[in-house]
């Protein structure tokens, strides 16, 4: 049954943004019900302002409606008002399309980009009226998926979840569609059993994880043939043609510009890195595929600015013709493109400077790091100099405004190199005044290290609160005066972000219990609740140290070793191992290191394979 459009219309007038409510968008599709031999709810546990902005989401709408029986719908977690509102109502979570109760489809795909969305996935179950369990699911609801960064490592929310979808989704998701309609009237079991034969696929049910009396994971064990272990990531060696008839929001949303992902994957091999290392190798689109898909766009949307995605986007091998061809070919359309995560090199100012048309609102780099020292344990070489150089350059030719990314609780770190954020960012500030004087602004941001699975860093624990409020309030005190801005995140955000990240399945508890206590929009600085996490914790018996800041062992059985990236684990350790001697790498186009894709997913020659061994260099 449909949720009714006058019990809903009653609703829409007491809260903000109605319009991220009652669906109806252009390019959105509705195909009949009825029809529908698989109905599958794409939903993010998050407010509508993002998760339009998700592209994952959009690829997977438009492979799934392609399919010519299967019907694929949108939902998104309400903000605090409308989820009061529509409690009251008793009206239950819906999807945009057709306002069928989620509880109706035989699919719920969640998007989990990150850990501090999993009370909300709770929420979302509840508001849909489902158990949160996946235990007391059964046949009668809709199996409940999930994928996204952090389900690489899935164990805090396996307790919820139905199956994860570990790696690229354009060919799973079709697998798993095909492999519902062959069981559909089956038990839960069964339907399980046979997402599990999937490759990508892991059904957490069917692993037991076995605990020594400190804490530490003493084996991990599949209990049935179809489980494999590890799960081997999905790698799709050529990227499908890019979504182009994107759906256009009814409000302003945080993005609101149409995306085309040019290539997927980094070469970079940065050691703090997450998205880097699970997303190797690098697979490119060719420049005709992206400019017809602009073509596309800006005829069936109306967007008027396309952003060009990428890890790194400067090193997209033929970045220089693709941003001058739609110049060209685009030229007098108004249409404006953004070239997000450039390298702080001058053929990214030149780059930037083609895009930009006149209109410099401001430069983003990223060195992380502000010493020479540092940036090699980072893996991260690049100059002082060569930094000031171009943030010279940047600041003749117009912009006024330079940010800069640092983090700090990096492994070796010591006071001099934060110290040196500050100095960094006032010769940046004193170069910019030459210019423009006073109107030369620099905005640092500066995160805390995680130490994220599957990264070399993963066997360091995040730096002690303390040590943190020591290196913030040093910037704080040398990062004032006019031209100047600090922005950092809190260390209480951090450390659960951090016991999230790095979390075994006796969190799964701990996410309930903080979901009770009211803990939800755990992004949002004013909606995040320590002491429901901290409450959480203590009465589950868990301290969010032993998950977050413990030092972990070379052989330790981490969670997440569940899943295989196709990194090998010995890589890693060499990686963490060259940066406490301060030893940097070549990037991946220039030298293979034998990180182990080449061996688990083969040698595949694809026009978009950009791994080392095959890699021809064509910038030149």
């Amino acid at each position: 049954m449909r949720v009714e459009w006058e019990r809903l219309e009653r609703l829409l007038p007491s809260v903000r943004k109605p319009g991220r409510y009652v669906g109806g968008e252009y390019n959105a599709i509705v195909k009949d019900w009825e029809a529908a031999a698989v109905r599958v709810c794409l939903a993010f546990p998050d407010i509508y302002d993002l998760g339009m902005s998700n592209l994952g989401l959009a690829i997977l709408y438009d492979i799934l409606n392609g399919l010519p029986e299967v019907l694929a719908e949108r939902a998104y977690l309400p903000w605090v008002d409308m989820i009061a509102a529509l409690r009251r109502a008793h009206i239950p979570l819906y999807s945009l399309e057709s306002r069928h109760p989620l509880a109706e489809f035989d699919i719920l795909g969640v998007s989990l980009p990150y850990e501090q969305l999993y009370t909300n996935l709770l929420e979302m179950l509840d508001l849909a009226g489902l158990p949160l369990l996946a235990a007391e699911r059964d046949a009668r609801h809709p199996l409940v998926l999930a994928g996204g960064h952090a389900v690489f490592n899935p164990e805090p929310v396996a307790d919820f979840v139905d199956a994860f979808v570990i790696g690229d989704g354009e060919e799973a998701v079709v697998e798993i569609v095909r492999a519902y309609e062959e069981v559909r009237s089956a038990p839960r079991e069964a339907q399980l059993r046979a997402l599990a034969r999937i490759p990508g696929v892991y059904v957490p049910r069917f692993y037991d994880v076995r605990y020594h009396s400190d804490g530490l994971i003493a084996g991990i064990e599949p209990r049935l043939p179809e489980a494999a272990l590890p799960v081997r990531r999905r790698l799709v060696p050529v990227l499908p043609p890019p979504p182009t008839r994107l759906i256009v929001p009814n409000v302003d949303v945080a993005h609101n510009r149409a995306e085309i992902e040019i290539q997927r994957g980094c070469m970079r091999g940065c050691r703090f890195c997450h998205a880097g290392m699970i997303t190797r190798p690098v697979r490119e689109r060719p420049v005709e595929e992206v400019l017809d898909a602009v073509a596309a766009i800006l005829r069936q949307t109306g967007f008027e600015e396309i952003s060009l995605l990428s890890l790194s986007s400067s090193d997209y091998t033929a970045i220089g013709e693709l941003v001058a061809a739609i110049d060209r070919r685009f030229a007098g359309t108004h249409t404006s493109i953004s070239l997000p995560a450039l390298r702080a090199d001058s053929f990214s100012v030149r780059l930037a400077e083609t895009i930009a048309r006149g209109r410099h609102t401001g430069f983003t780099f990223a060195p992380e790091a502000a010493t020479e020292r540092m940036r090699r344990v980072i893996n991260k070489p690049i100059s002082t100099d060569q930094m000031l150089a171009v943030a010279q350059e940047v600041f003749e030719r117009g912009w006024r405004t330079i940010k800069l990314y640092f983090m700090i609780g990096l492994p070796g770190e010591r006071m001099e190199d934060v110290a040196a954020i500050a100095d960094l960012a006032r010769r940046v500030r004193g170069l910019g005044r030459r210019l423009h004087g006073r109107r030369a602004q620099v905005n640092v941001s500066v995160n805390t290290l995680i130490p994220k699975p599957h990264t070399p860093f993963q066997w360091v624990g995040l730096e002690s609160s303390t040590t943190i409020r020591e290196k913030q309030s040093l910037l704080r005190r040398e990062l004032r005066g006019r031209g100047l801005k600090l922005d950092y995140r809190d260390t209480e955000a951090t450390l659960l972000e951090a016991a999230l990240a790095r979390g075994d399945r006796r969190l799964g508890r701990v996410v309930r219990r903080a979901w009770e206590l009211g803990a939800r929009f755990d992004a949002w600085d004013e909606q995040f609740d320590l002491g429901a996490w901290l409450r959480a914790f203590a009465e589950a018996h868990l301290d969010p140290d032993f998950y977050a800041r413990r030092e972990r062992g070379e052989h330790e059985i981490f969670p997440w070793d569940v899943i295989s990236t196709g990194v090998r684990r010995r890589f890693l350790w060499r990686e963490y191992r060259r940066s406490q001697q301060e030893e940097t790498l070549t990037h991946c186009r220039e030298e293979c290191h034998n990180c182990g894709i080449l061996a688990t997913y083969g040698d595949l020659r694809s026009a978009q394979w950009q791994c080392p061994a095959q890699y021809e260099k064509r910038r030149e």
